[in-house]
């Protein structure tokens, strides 16, 4: 079974969650938001957003985790003025009572931090309304499992690493993910390992080796392109 997760900081007081069984953080000691914005909203969001210049985009999540990655993206939505249905796979849920000791809400009006609180308190395997702009739904199933019945823009791989969960970054898999992805849709993940670029190449993902976050020199992102007409 799984530990409950721990909560460790490093010497500028930045929290993270660690889990002791798997020897693993959920993000990165140096600071999980600049680490989060910087690989899903910067990396995968905002360059789908300026690429396709959509108004309605789907995103699927592997990993739901602390919530973070949604909760970036909600506030994007309402900055930029999209819609967002927005899918999370994970297996083992987190309570709002560890996750709000993490602080991320610092900075956050009380508007803000409420909306934080609805995405954890918000039913399991059901399409719920957050804000007007962004709808969410957790879905409590792994990747192995999920049969995806919608197609969707983009794409947050935010398991953990393939040192501790191989299972998640196969060949598999990721067919499984392109096979969900639209034309010109996006993937994006902090690894740049060179088996989960090559693995993501052979189902067909054209795939960018691009500047990491701090204290990480490269993350991928890979693109399902366009099939051009016969």
């Amino acid at each position: 079974m799984p530990t409950v997760p721990e909560i460790v900081s490093n010497t500028e007081g930045l929290k993270t969650l660690y889990r002791k069984d798997i020897d693993e953080t959920y993000h990165s000691v140096h600071g999980a938001v600049i680490e989060s914005k910087h690989v899903f909203i910067e990396a995968g969001l905002n360059f789908g957003l300026n690429q396709t210049q959509l108004t309605e985009i789907k995103i699927l999540e592997i990993g739901f985790g602390t919530g973070l990655n949604a909760m970036l993206t909600l506030l994007e939505s309402k900055k930029q003025n999209f819609n967002c249905t927005y899918h999370s796979l994970e297996t083992i849920p987190l309570s709002y009572d560890l996750v709000k000791m993490l602080d991320y809400n610092a900075n956050w009006t009380i508007e803000q931090n409420s909306d934080f609180i609805k995405l954890h308190t918000c039913f399991w395997n059901k399409e719920e309304e957050i804000t007007p702009r962004f709808t969410l739904k957790k879905i409590q199933q792994g990747l192995e499992l999920f049969e995806p019945k919608e197609s969707y823009n983009l794409i947050y791989f935010d398991a953990f690493g393939p040192e501790k969960q191989a299972e998640l970054w196969t060949i598999e898999l990721f067919q499984k993910l392109f096979n969900c992805l639209q034309e010109n849709g996006i993937l994006v993940t902090y690894s740049a390992k060179g088996d989960v670029r090559r693995n993501l190449q052979a189902v067909g993902f054209k795939v960018e080796k691009i500047a990491g976050p701090p204290h990480k020199r490269h993350m991928l992102r890979a693109i399902k392109l366009q099939i051009p007409n016969e």
